[in-house]
């Protein structure tokens, strides 16, 4: 359709972008030209799109009228392409921490995350009483050691509550497969090492869950779908699972995800909607909606997801837990669905940063065959001991893109922001970051080529009808990428790359909202056939993608609630391999906020006496 080419923007180069305060850049909002769709409709889309007649055509008038024609596909740069963001270490100055010996196993770096948190007596100290608080793994571990509870106690209750919320009134859809059998196996086995005093870590008896992205055994890797698992079935543990699995941890099944993670919704036509546990009636955001949900619920006070575009800090916010992405290349990626090879990473969903941070300790560092060892740096994990252990911090805030959201989290996130200036003097320095638009949409076509050309060879054979009808939808405009645009995406990746360093000169971290919006209403429409909500999707993955296509560290932190009692995250955007700095500031931010986290409306106390 070269008679239909359209005129794209002229990028100047990037050493000419004010980043300023006072800069002159516009503020370009997300202009998603697409109605909600769901049910007979979304059906007819899909037809149309896969049709030989009106599929090209419509797919065109589609890029063009969300401008992804003139930002990304006839855009004019002189950056080059920038196809993997593995980034070199430049050895930035670290805060206090613990130090980390060379070639520690899982248990080991374990055990020194642990070393780095605060005792019972500091905790109890800085927060004495909270009006509710989930069950951390340090509260699991002294349990256990304490034969108060025993692995295999706490593992029956887990499989009586996930029973429970799966009633067919309204199911909550946490998972899509958990095995009681092997749940109640590795639970026995827990307890054993327990009876002899034996445990291998504080990780021992504590209840995981695993996004079905992710390999793990004895499970099936579905994808979300009905369908990926018989082209590419599940022989191993992925990396991350097998270092779980080697401290002890209950691996207690697959979490609910949106199909193929092409969406934010966690809206599942073949194994449910994630419900939200804060109100049950609304979203947990996706993909990882299952794992996000099951943390909230108190089901297990960790959970893996994979985040290629805000899936675990999205659903984190919303379910008001906290989210943690690792810059790209820090946690192995082998054994997770290769749906987006430069974008996604394993990240870690936990109630509480301290959690994060333990898993963050048994799941990081490379194997060592892996090429990327050679170019990543050590693993440090911060001292959490006092949030006010430093007074330095420089937040970077750019003040269109910070409040282009909902009245209530622009507020809610700026008094955030009062807290960390009122406690610990950390200023908020005002700064330009241009061009956010351009970058999702850059990020989209990224995401989107990388996915279909990962399961192109199987499309081939596939029956359509094995497919849910928004994923159809995904997949028709994901196969309308070309090379071109794929490129012109990469130049954007450089481009973008370069501004945010020179941020990061300026300041530590980048603050955001982790959403635009709160936690929206599941429509019955949708439950069948799956929704297309490019509007609100928009304003989910608002904050987020510079994460994943630029593979930076970031971390989402609950701070409040809206008028609706929704939960609200403060993101965090670091550094590449700066996740020890992350953490320390993420441990600040919760230090005031968690006395004033609610209790959600479905809730399970696994820990309890009765």
């Amino acid at each position: 359709m070269g008679f239909l080419k359209d005129e794209g923007v002229v990028y100047k180069p990037v050493d000419s972008v004010d980043l300023g305060p006072d800069s002159k850049e516009v503020y370009l909002r997300a202009n998603v030209k697409a109605p909600r769709m769901a049910g007979f409709l979304v059906k007819v889309f899909a037809w149309l799109l896969e049709s030989r007649i009106f599929g090209a055509l419509m797919l065109y008038i589609l890029k063009r009228n969300n401008l992804i024609h003139k930002l990304v596909s006839f855009a004019e740069l002189q950056e080059s392409p920038l196809f993997v963001p593995l980034h070199p270490h430049e050895g930035h100055g670290e805060e206090e921490k613990c130090t980390k010996p060379d070639h520690l196993s899982p248990v080991e770096q374990v055990q020194l995350a642990t070393d780095c948190l605060q005792t019972s007596e500091e905790m109890n100290k800085i927060n004495p009483k909270l009006s509710f608080q989930r069950w951390t793994i340090l509260d699991y571990s002294r349990r256990y050691m304490s034969q108060e509870v025993t692995p295999v106690m706490v593992a029956k209750k887990f499989i009586a509550a996930v029973i429970e919320s799966s009633k067919p009134l309204r199911p909550m859809s946490f998972f899509i497969d958990f095995n009681p059998e092997d749940i109640l196996q590795q639970a026995t086995e827990s307890t054993h090492r327990y009876e002899r005093g034996e445990p291998i870590s504080v990780l021992d008896g504590v209840l995981i869950a695993i996004k079905d992205e992710i390999d793990c055994l004895p499970y099936p890797t579905t994808g979300g779908t009905k369908w990926l698992h018989k082209v590419r079935p599940c022989i191993e543990d992925a990396c991350c699972v097998k270092r779980l699995r080697s401290c002890g941890a209950i691996l207690v099944g697959k979490t609910n995800m949106h199909e193929l993670g092409a969406g934010t919704s966690g809206i599942n036509p073949h194994y449910g909607t994630t419900r939200n546990p804060y109100d049950s009636s609304r979203i947990a955001g996706g993909s990882s909606s299952g794992s996000a949900a099951v943390v909230c619920a108190g089901l297990c006070p960790v959970a893996l997801g994979v985040d290629g575009g805000g899936s675990v800090r999205m659903p984190a916010a919303l379910c008001g837990v906290v989210g943690l992405k690792p810059t790209f290349g820090r946690i192995p990626h082998s054994g997770v669905l290769p749906l987006n090879w430069t974008v996604g990473m394993v990240g870690i969903l936990t109630g509480t940063i301290e959690d994060a941070l333990i898993v963050y300790g048994a799941i990081s560092g490379p194997i060592s065959s892996d090429q990327s060892a050679q170019v990543m740096p050590k693993v440090y994990f911060p001292l959490l001991k006092a949030p006010e252990s430093r007074s330095d911090i420089k937040l970077a805030k750019y003040g269109e893109w910070f409040n282009d959201c909902t009245d209530d989290i622009r507020v809610c996130c700026s008094k955030a922001l009062d807290k960390l200036f009122d406690l610990y003097g950390w200023k908020t320095i005002e700064v330009t970051m241009p061009e956010i638009e351009v970058m999702r949409l850059a990020h989209y076509l990224t995401i989107g080529s990388e996915c279909s050309t990962s399961i192109a060879c199987h499309l081939e054979k596939l029956d359509m009808a094995e497919l849910g009808w928004d994923a159809r939808v995904a997949l028709s405009v994901y196969g309308a990428f070309n090379s071109r645009e794929y490129l012109n995406a990469q130049m954007i990746r450089n481009r973008q790359l370069q501004f945010y360093m020179k941020i990061f000169a300026k300041a530590d971290v980048i603050v955001t909202p982790t959403t635009g919006v709160t936690a929206y209403p599941i429509k019955d429409d949708a439950l069948k056939t799956g929704e297309l909500d490019y509007i609100n999707g928009a304003a989910l993955v608002r904050y987020q993608i510079a994460g994943n296509f630029l593979g930076l560290p970031a971390v989402t932190v609950p701070v409040g609630y809206d008028k609706s009692g929704l939960p609200i995250g403060l993101q965090f955007i670091g550094k590449p391999w700066s996740e020890s700095l992350l953490i320390h500031v993420a441990f600040a931010m919760q230090a005031p906020c968690i006395s004033d986290y609610r209790r959600p409306e479905i809730f399970y106390d696994l820990l309890s006496k009765d």
